[in-house]
């Protein structure tokens, strides 16, 4: 999925199994930005897991735009994040106007988390396309449920 200079040798099993097991996987910020951010803590966990990822990766325009922003200090760090979609690594499908309401509700749902616009529309992504999961770095993605009562399926860290 990656250039060979965004590849690295170490993913877990269990992670490589979970990530063929869903048809979608929906990216958040924090693996964006340690994908890109050599000095990240969490950069090589990164660099594995999306190199296992079948583009391509999907999310929403809030996140291209919170990774734009957090790598910002990174040489070419945002156009690294548009780059990924213009290639197609990454792609950007979410319709929030068509979307607005199921995502005012997870906000107003969860403000005392507080819910992200961006985490909101990640979530609205999983009611969606139910066979998918959260790839994020979030521990807030623990708490949220999708259509009221149910976990949203993430990979992340603690289950690599």
């Amino acid at each position: 999925m990656l250039d060979d200079d965004f590849r690295c040798s170490y993913v877990s099993p269990w992670v490589a199994i979970r990530l063929r097991q869903v048809k979608r996987i929906i990216v958040d910020t924090g693996p964006l930005v340690a994908l890109l951010n050599a000095r990240d803590t969490h950069h090589a966990w990164a660099r594995a897991t999306f190199d296992d990822i079948e583009p391509p990766a999907w999310t929403c325009e809030a996140v291209i735009s919170e990774a734009c922003l957090l790598v910002r200090q990174v040489k070419d760090g945002a156009d690294a994040v548009l780059s990924l979609v213009s290639r197609g690594v990454i792609k950007v499908d979410f319709d929030l106007p068509a979307d607005i309401g199921p995502v005012r509700k997870l906000m107003s749902k969860y403000a005392s988390v507080p819910m992200s616009l961006a985490d909101a529309c990640r979530v609205r992504m999983t009611e969606l396309h139910t066979r998918s999961a959260v790839l994020t770095l979030d521990k807030d993605f623990g708490v949220y449920r999708r259509n009221g009562r149910h976990v949203v399926p993430v990979i992340t860290l603690e289950t690599a």
